[in-house]
């Protein structure tokens, strides 16, 4: 496996967080990866072995790019062989405007957008190695997207407000920080991104947990609650299952297991 991640140009900053790729090796027969949620969207490009989702009982090939919006819970997705993945992490508040698109809930959307021109020049330069160089390409075309999408300053200011404080900031105070009221920060949040405030501050800060326990499978639990702004450890334990599926107990122990085969700074995808 081989991950290396890609910080965004300056102009580039309040929008996506950053580029990444990927390379997994899997069998010969299509095998399965779970992506857990977390505070961000990301718009893949994927080469080499096709890529699925199950869907009413069968595999359905996704295109490439496709994108992976704010998930509530994980999602399973299949290849085989080798599979090379080109990410842009965004904010989620600011991807569909990045984009030109509708906001909306999808967990994994796929979407017709001048973008997928891209593909085949990312394959060539991703085939020859030249992973630095598609990082390159994909970081001018959205200097160009970027300058042609207008600043929302309250998005920004609330964005800025609600990553500092790792989501454990209240509405009240995220709107007080972007000089809004609550009810017009959380009607242009909902039309930039689809969710609430508070949904996306309870996925950023569950992947806060989700990141801690995978790097340091023994942290106290108790402990990140408190840290992290939850009411108690019950509290932790249930916004952590809700999302994962599973206790933050059960989800140190898979860590210390597979941290062995993964890269300790990549989390979001956990071999099934």
């Amino acid at each position: 496996m081989q991950h290396q991640e890609f910080e965004a140009p300056e102009a580039l900053r309040d929008t996506i967080r950053c580029f990444w790729y990927d390379r997994r090796d899997f069998e010969a027969l299509p095998t399965g990866f779970e992506v857990l949620p977390d505070g961000y969207a990301e718009i893949i490009f994927h080469f080499g072995s096709p890529c699925s989702i199950a869907h009413n009982g069968s595999l359905q090939p996704l295109p490439s790019p496709f994108m992976v919006g704010l998930l509530n819970q994980p999602v399973l997705f299949y290849t085989q062989n080798r599979l090379e993945i080109m990410g842009i992490r965004c904010y989620p508040w600011t991807v569909f405007d990045l984009l030109g698109l509708p906001s909306g809930k999808d967990s994994v959307r796929i979407f017709e957008h001048p973008i997928a021109q891209l593909q085949s020049m990312l394959g060539d330069l991703i085939h020859a190695g030249k992973i630095e160089e598609a990082v390159a390409r994909l970081k001018q075309y959205f200097l160009d997207a970027r300058s042609r999408v207008a600043t929302d300053s309250m998005l920004f200011k609330a964005g800025v407000a609600m990553r500092e404080a790792n989501g454990a900031m209240p509405v009240s105070q995220v709107a007080a920080a972007a000089h809004a009221t609550v009810r017009t920060l959380e009607r242009r949040f909902s039309q930039s991104s689809g969710h609430t405030v508070k949904d996306v501050s309870r996925l950023m800060r569950f992947e806060q947990v989700r990141n801690q326990l995978w790097l340091h499978p023994d942290s106290n639990i108790a402990g990140l609650a408190h840290e992290l702004g939850y009411t108690d450890q019950a509290h932790l334990s249930r916004e952590f299952k809700r999302y994962s599926g599973t206790t933050p107990a059960a989800f140190a122990r898979k860590a210390k297991k597979g941290k062995q085969a993964v890269n300790n700074d990549f989390v979001a995808f956990v071999q099934a």
